[in-house]
């Protein structure tokens, strides 16, 4: 083999230009070499031009998924919670507010742990709610994370068998961060004042297909009004789109059109993409303009996130993920003796005679077109307690990969040292569990 040429696999700039859309499952990463251990992989990134988050998670603005537990608690592990726009703009607003009062405990004796330490009973917590992890245990050095009191549990030892959470998502005003999703209409201008008045962080703008003159003029407008609010325009899948969004000044885009679990624009409509295309596109010029790019849609678990992230976006937006979860709306109920929560799509027929018909631009048609089903998913627990295990299993993919960050992982792709392949469906099955009769699946 000396000297002879070693091309494997495919370099992303070839695979997506083959004219063919693919999903996160028609796609793998090739290993590459791993020269650092997992707790160095950084996780940190940007939602949007002028906001950081310390974990790349962003909550749909769906109503079975985002309201204000949800948005407390996805801001308390480091990402971020867009409440959703399918009721009154006072209410919306509530929302937001009753989010952001929620405040992180300072107390004047914290106590600092390094990952080497370990918690030998309820009592090392003191008087405190939480102990704080930094790289050597003292007040001066790197913030990790925290460990709660409510979340320690005597099985414990050492914090290599807990999940860290990352560091809250803080606002300037000290608050938790917290977005709101808006449309196009001029109803919006009023919903968006009220939103700006209750502390929003961030604004998206909620369409099924973004590239349109009423989210244009929209897009302008928020930013003449309110040049320090930053704005998320979408959807889009196309560089085109994109281009279009970029050019009105948009702070961030949400990527995606047709891929939720409980969306039918793709089969309704015959328009959309497919998802694992729509992120490396729109991420390759979006990314020419400094705009992080929201992988929204398709995300089923820990691999598609590292799908999502190496392609090229900055966050992933999850819906079904975190559909079902204690945080989301909604009462549980039981199905064939599985607990559940209903989870909906915006464009359901259901969804819509509440008001979500304008974000498929269908508010003034008088015969309403569904683009999304109700369903029900099984209940999840805690994001809390399941989401920082998703991360720490994102951060062992890109241990694989080779990549320390999500900006390494870019630079690797884009540099052509990554390298992909297409599965075939046979691959597809072999890659995930097969050949047995029965099996218990844990993720954790």
């Amino acid at each position: 083999m000396d000297g002879a040429p070693m091309d494997d696999g495919f370099p992303a700039s070839r695979l997506f230009n083959q004219g063919y859309s693919y999903t996160y499952d028609d796609v793998i990463f090739l290993p590459h070499y791993i020269d650092f251990p997992t707790d160095s992989v950084q996780l940190s990134t940007k939602l949007s031009r002028n906001l950081n988050l310390s974990i790349p998670c962003v909550a749909s603005p769906m109503d079975t998924v985002t309201e204000s537990s949800m948005a407390v608690a996805m801001a308390a592990l480091g990402g971020i919670a867009i409440v959703h726009s399918n009721n009154s703009a006072s209410d919306q607003a509530s929302i937001v507010r009753s989010a952001k009062s929620h405040r992180i405990p300072f107390v004047s004796d914290l106590i600092f742990k390094s990952p080497s330490d370990s918690i030998s009973s309820i009592d090392d917590f003191g008087s405190s709610p939480c102990i704080l992890i930094t790289e050597s245990g003292t007040r001066k050095s790197k913030l990790l994370g925290a460990i709660t009191k409510s979340d320690w549990q005597p099985t414990w030892r050492g914090f290599g068998s807990f999940q860290r959470r990352g560091c809250p998502s803080v606002g300037p005003d000290g608050k938790f961060m917290v977005g709101a999703a808006i449309g196009t209409r001029e109803l919006d201008k009023e919903r968006l004042e009220h939103l700006v008045k209750a502390g929003a962080n961030v604004v998206v703008l909620d369409s099924s297909q973004g590239n349109s003159i009423y989210q244009i003029e929209m897009i302008k407008y928020v930013k003449k009004t309110y040049p320090k609010l930053d704005v998320i325009g979408g959807n889009v899948v196309t560089m085109y789109q994109a281009h279009n969004l970029i050019q009105a000044g948009v702070d961030g885009l949400r990527v995606g059109m047709g891929s939720g679990s409980i969306c039918t624009t793709q089969e309704v409509c015959a328009v959309g993409r497919g998802q694992a295309t729509a992120v490396y596109k729109v991420s390759s010029v979006a990314e020419r303009s400094g705009v992080p790019v929201i992988a929204d849609g398709g995300i089923s678990n820990s691999g598609h996130i590292v799908k999502g992230l190496v392609l090229g976006a900055s966050t992933v937006m999850m819906g079904s993920f975190l559909a079902g979860s204690n945080e989301a709306p909604g009462a549980y109920e039981y199905q064939g003796g599985c607990r559940i929560k209903k989870y909906r799509g915006m464009g359901s027929l259901e969804a819509m005679t509440k008001g979500s018909d304008a974000r498929y631009l269908g508010d003034t048609a008088k015969l309403k077109i569904a683009q999304g089903v109700v369903g029900a998913v099984a209940d999840k627990g805690s994001v809390l307690k399941f989401v920082p295990y998703a991360m720490q299993a994102v951060k062992q993919g890109f241990q694989d990969l080779g990549a320390s960050s999500l900006q390494s992982a870019r630079e690797l792709l884009r540099s052509g040292v990554l390298r992909l392949e297409v599965r075939t469906g046979a691959a597809q099955v072999e890659g995930g569990v097969h050949g047995l009769v029965s099996y218990e699946k844990k993720s954790f």
